[in-house]
Order: structure tokens, then C-alpha cells, then sequence
């Protein structure tokens, strides 16, 4: 550890001082000091020669940076709704008992740091942390203690990953212990796939077909909202501006979603192929990867992917042999925040800032990206352009239902036996792919994850689509034990800390609705309070101001849908109102004190 002007100073001259940077600066200053003290935070303000205050409300914005210590050893565990069920929190007892301190902690020597984080992309092998950037799947109380006793003996943190995961995780770029768990291969993205094909035959073509062809195909945006593709693509290319951009959707932050994750490790070519593709369609000559934080394992081996591509002709100058088509692609990371997965929120984030939505209009086909016209798309999106260029858009239109069309790539965990990667085609319902991951006795199904739909068994004929079910492409199966509330719970907590704050709706409606979840949990409930959730969910709905809002009372606003009988049975009948005060209690401990015997009266 340096002087903190001197690493700031040698940190911002990495990335020319260049604002757009400010995370990765912010990053790598975390790395050398341990933390982004106000010192830091003035220091990184000089050297990038923006305000105090801009720096600051980044550095509080994300979940990954820090202004006090986190330890030399910073540990991540994940504590999304799918890792608890799996024994987090008994993992997480193990942490505390061998390093001697509770999360939120860091241990008296400075050495390690316990913190809990929402999501890390691993949910079908949970429980799982992230130290240090190195993944950890599949922990339990044994490979606690030796984690710890190589973090106290001082060892580096990629020697103690004792196993590698399947397929290219055990690249030497890699070298992760994170299992692929592809379970089910289909047509579209587990096809073989020659890199360099799917472009030169898109540049055979005019743009104005490349996109008519996707247009034919009916694609739809793989990351959950479902706009056509071809529609978002016609926009841009005809939105006025001197230049434009294609941006990559990789901040799956939704808890229950790590398909974009084995598309990053095992198909990175395709997505990278399906954004140039997109490139000559708009008329963009640049293309920007937003990679989550969580997979900052993967940056260097992607890194190397583009490399390749380049040496290949694919990408760079006069980029797959076309003329005078130069296109190339950069990788920016996020810090760890659910609401950069909203596209203009991904672009203020990718642009140095607090990934604070936009108001809209202008959507990013207007202004985008550095105020350009930018099309913004999903890692599966752009994987299913290029086989759609190969295949024609008639094949792929084949697939599907009528308003959704191809196949969709389903993240599955929970209480299954064959949690994983399942490419099935639009239309499969829920029964069927329960039968698949053998998770045949589940009460309840989240689909989207928590800000999709909870289904109780009478549905599980409905099928996977936007016709029907919408899903982004996470799927977490509930067993017949599990406590429904417990989980409803979790997702409430996971929205009222990843609320950006902007808008009243979202800040305060998700928290007055995790209290009056926790009123009924506790049997206070009535069946006014009932009456008022529903409200609440109706309000931050309808008022909020961007998809993470519109959407963060789901859990509760389905689940008072389709598990009612579950609320009924909580509340307190026949009353409007049932305090949750305990007068008893709250006199308890003076009365202790000072010898009296408490005089409640009728109380």
C-alpha cells in the first residue's frame, strides 16, 4: 500500500483520466488500499478532475466499492433466496466462528472481511462466495475451514481453488471450480457454430435485409422485456447522429439467472458475432460488453476471446473481410448493482456514473450511449441474431408459439435434482420442464425470478412464453417444505436494498411492503392489512419509475394472487387492526433495573 495520492495518481494515468473509467478507477484503487477513503475519494476527484461529490456518489452507489475496509481478504457470500435454501446461513456460521467475526465485519487483524451479497450468478451451486474475484461453489462446513485457514496463512486466493468446474472453466484464463450444467442442448445456441461464418454471410447482405431478416424471425429480447429485436434495431440505424453503438446486456443481476454466464464461457464467439452483426446492421463501428461485477473471473479469458477474433479478421479493421467495416468491441465492468440491468441505468453505469435510470424519452435508439443512438441488447439476443443470419428467419420463426418464437435458454435451480442450463423451446410449460429437472413435488414455481411471476401447482400447465409466462430466463423451483413467506421475504429485502432511491415509489412503497409482510409473518396481521398490500403493490406499480420498481412488489402481488389461503391462514379475523407493540416487553428491562413490577393494566 502506497501514499494515496500516489496510486490514485498512477491508477487514473492507466485509464488517461478518461471519466468514463471512473469504475475501473474506483476499482483498482479499492484493490491497492483496501478501501475508497474520503481521502481516496478526493484524490480520485483531482486526478479525474470532476467533483467530490460525483466520486463519492459512485462510490456509494455500488455494492462492490467500499469506504471503509473490507478486508485484504474480502469475502462475498451469497445470500439470495436459492443459496439460502441450500444452507447459507449455516455456511455462513462456519465463516464467523473460524475467522472471529460476524458479517459485516472485518476480523481485528484486518485480514478478512465477511460481507453478504444479493446474487453471484451461481445458483445452481450454491452455497457460493465470491473472495477476492475468485469463485467458491458448493461450499460446505469442511471446505470453510480450510478457506480460512489458507486466507490466515496468507496464501493467494486462486491457489486455493482445489477443482475445476466442466468445459472451458478449466481454461488456463479461467480456471474456475464453476460447473456449466448444461442440461439440455438445443437448435439455436448449442449448435455447432463456425466463428466468422454467421458475419460474412450478414455482410453478403445489405443492412436494411440484415435486419428484415431478424424482422422475419419475430426475435424478441431475450433479456425478459421481450421488444423485437429487428424493431430496436430499425430504430437506431435510423436515428440521426455521427456515430453509434452497440451495447451487451451482460449484467444478469436478476437472483436465479446464470445463463449469460455459461454463453460467456462456452459460446463467447457467437455473442461477440451477433454484436457485429448488429454493428453493420445499425451502422455502428463500436461495440461495448457491460460484464457484470460478479464475473470479473471471466474478464481476461473474454479479453483473450476478442483478441482472437481479431487476429481472425472477425473483429478490427475491415472486420470480416467487408471493406471499410470496421468494427470492434471493449469490455466494461459493473460494480455490483441489480438496477444497471435497466438499459439506461447499464448506460449512465457504463458511462462513469451512478447507474441511476434515464428518463425516457429519449430512448437509447435516440441517445444512447455518450449521447448517441445505441442499441441496447441481451447476451442471448445477440447469440440467437447470429444463428437467425445462418439459419434464415423463417427457420427460427418455426420454433415457438405465435408471439414467441425460437427457443429460450432457462436458468433452473431450487429444489430440483438436475439444476442448470435448459435450452427449450417457447411454448414448454412448466409441468414439462419440472419433469426435466426432476423437480416433480414443487408446491410453487418463480419464474423471471423475483420480480417475475410465483405459480401455485393449478398453473403449472401454463407454458413459457410472452404469450403466457414471460421469463428473462430464470426459474426457481420451491419443494413442499420450503416456507413460501421465508422466500417472499428474501425478494422483498433483495428490492429494498437494490432500489436506486431516485423515485418515492420504489424507495418507500418496497419498505412500507417488506413491514406489512413482516406484520403478517408475525401474526399481526389482519385482513385490512391484507386490503392495504394489495394497494401498496397497485401504487409502486403503477408510479415507479423504472422496471426494477414497476416490478419489486411482485413477490407479494403474486403470491396474495395465487397462495391467498397462505395469508388467510396468518392473519388475525374479525379485527381492523392488531398492534405489533408489546408493552410488556418494551417495560421489561427499566422495570429490571429500577425493581418495579410492571402495571400494565388491561394492556
Amino acid at each position: 500500500m502506497g501514499n494515496i495520492s500516489e496510486v490514485v495518481k498512477k491508477v487514473a494515468n492507466n485509464y488517461q483520466k478518461d471519466p468514463t473509467k471512473m469504475l475501473d478507477v474506483i476499482r483498482d484503487t479499492q484493490a491497492e488500499l483496501g478501501q475508497v477513503s474520503d481521502e481516496a475519494i478526493k484524490a480520485i476527484a483531482k486526478e479525474m478532475n470532476v467533483s467530490t461529490v460525483d466520486v463519492e456518489g459512485v462510490v456509494t452507489f455500488y455494492h462492490f466499492f467500499s469506504k471503509k475496509p473490507v478486508g485484504k481478504y474480502a469475502v462475498y457470500l451469497n445470500n439470495s433466496a436459492v443459496s439460502v435454501m441450500k444452507g447459507c446461513y449455516q455456511i455462513a456460521k462456519v465463516f464467523e466462528q473460524e475467522v472471529g467475526c460476524k458479517f459485516g465485519e472485518v476480523s481485528a487483524d484486518g485480514k478478512i472481511g465477511l460481507h453478504y451479497t444479493s446474487d453471484i450468478g451461481m445458483n445452481d451451486q450454491e452455497p457460493a462466495a465470491i473472495i477476492n474475484g475468485v469463485i467458491f461453489t458448493s461450499l460446505t462446513s469442511d471446505k470453510v475451514k480450510a478457506i480460512v485457514a489458507d486466507m490466515k496463512a496468507g496464501k493467494a486466493v486462486k491457489d486455493m481453488v482445489k477443482e475445476y468446474g466442466d468445459g472451458k472453466n478449466q481454461a488456463e484464463l479461467i480456471k474456475a471450480m464453476v460447473k456449466n450444467n448444461i442440461q439440455k442442448k438445443g437448435p439455436v445456441l448449442f449448435a455447432p457454430f463456425t466463428p466468422g461464418s454467421a458475419l460474412k454471410k450478414a455482410l453478403s447482405m445489405t443492412p436494411e435485409q440484415v435486419i428484415e431478416e431478424v424482422k422475419i424471425s419475430n426475435l424478441r429480447g431475450r433479456g425478459g422485456a421481450g421488444f423485437p429485436t429487428g424493431m430496436k434495431w430499425d430504430f437506431t440505424r435510423q436515428a440521426k447522429g455521427d456515430k453509434k453503438y452497440i451495447v451487451c446486456n451482460g449484467d444478469e443481476g436478476e437472483p436465479g439467472t446464470f445463463k449469460d454466464r455459461v454463453i460467456f464461457t462456452e459460446i463467447p464467439e457467437m455473442m461477440f458475432e451477433g454484436m457485429a452483426i448488429a454493428g453493420y446492421a445499425i451502422g455502428a463501428d463500436e461495440g461495448l460488453l457491460y460484464l457484470r461485477g460478479e464475473y470479473m473471473y471471466l474478464k481476461n479469458y473474454l479479453e483473450d476471446v476478442l483478441s482472437k477474433m481479431r487476429q481472425q479478421g472477425i473483429l478490427g479493421k475491415n472486420a470480416g473481410g467487408k471493406a471499410g467495416f470496421n468494427f470492434d468491441i471493449k469490455i466494461q465492468m459493473g460494480a455490483g448493482a441489480y438496477v444497471c440491468g435497466e438499459e439506461s441505468a447499464l448506460i449512465e453505469s457504463a458511462e462513469g456514473k451512478r447507474g441511476e435510470p434515464r428518463n425516457r424519452p429519449p430512448f437509447p435508439a435516440q441517445r444512447g450511449f455518450m449521447g448517441k443512438p445505441t442499441s441496447v441488447n441481451n447476451v442471448e439476443s445477440f447469440c440467437c441474431a447470429a444463428r437467425i443470419i445462418l439459419e434464415g428467419g423463417e427457420w427460427f420463426a418455426k420454433m415457438g408459439t405465435a408471439q414467441s418464437k425460437g427457443t429460450k435458454l432457462l436458468s433452473v435451480s431450487g429444489d430440483c435434482k438436475k439444476p442448470g442450463i435448459y435450452e427449450v423451446e417457447f411454448g414448454t410449460t412448466i409441468q414439462t420442464l419440472l419433469e426435466e429437472c426432476d423437480g416433480r413435488g414443487a408446491k410453487a414455481v418463480q419464474v423471471g425470478g423475483p420480480s417475475g411471476v410465483c405459480v401455485d401447482k393449478s398453473k403449472f400447465g401454463q407454458r413459457i412464453c410472452y404469450d403466457d409466462l414471460a421469463t428473462g430466463g430464470s426459474i426457481i423451483v420451491i419443494g413442499p417444505d420450503r416456507d413460501l413467506f421465508e422466500v417472499v421475504h428474501n425478494f422483498m429485502e433483495f428490492f429494498e436494498e437494490e432500489s436506486c432511491g431516485w423515485c418515492t415509489p420504489c424507495r418507500v412503497g418496497n419498505q412500507i411492503l417488506l413491514h406489512k409482510l413482516e406484520k403478517v409473518m408475525s401474526g399481526h396481521g389482519t385482513e385490512t392489512d391484507l386490503k392495504e398490500m394489495e394497494q401498496w403493490c397497485v401504487t409502486v406499480k403503477s408510479m415507479s419509475r423504472c422496471g426494477l420498481g414497476q416490478t419489486s412488489p411482485n413477490p407479494i402481488y403474486t403470491t396474495l394472487k395465487n397462495f391467498r389461503e397462505m395469508y388467510e391462514a396468518k392473519i388475525q379475523k374479525g379485527k381492523d387492526y392488531a398492534t405489533e407493540f408489546d408493552l410488556a416487553a418494551a417495560v421489561k428491562d427499566s422495570c429490571a433495573v429500577v425493581g418495579r413490577k410492571p402495571n400494565l393494566g388491561e394492556h
